[in-house]
């Protein structure tokens, strides 16, 4: 068997709420992410960058449902996340942790929780040392 020939086309990360429209408003309004593909009142998929999306879904219609535990993080990697901080701390973002380096994998981040409880990370990448 051979797998098909071609490149991928989209990345869609589906993430389930059980309120599609709050979800819908931060994710537009908090993150800045515009509606790329509108599911009616199944799903909505919100572009991050190119070929990056993730897919909120109206966890009553989707193919699983919202549950509690979130093992799930949405990380973004941003140009200044210092702005990005900045910004989270004005609108007290639920969850919003201290912002942090971890040398071992060369990142300055932060997170927060999206409405229901999903993780997000925002994330810069550190200049080597000279």
């Amino acid at each position: 068997m051979t797998r098909p020939e071609g490149p991928n086309l989209l990345a869609i990360t589906f993430l389930y709420y059980k309120d599609l429209a709050r979800a819908e408003a931060f994710y537009r309004d908090v993150m800045g992410f515009p509606l790329a593909i509108d599911q009616g009142d199944l799903a909505k998929i919100m572009r991050i960058c190119d070929g990056a999306h993730v897919g909120l879904v109206d966890e009553a219609k989707g193919m699983h449902r919202w549950a509690e535990t979130r093992p799930v993080q949405l990380c973004i990697r941003v140009p200044d996340v210092d702005a990005w901080y900045a910004y989270a701390q004005g609108l007290a973002l639920p969850g919003l942790s201290r912002l942090f380096e971890n040398d071992r994998i060369g990142i300055r981040a932060f997170v927060f929780e999206d409405p229901e409880g999903y993780q997000i990370e925002i994330q810069e990448a550190m200049q080597p040392a000279p």
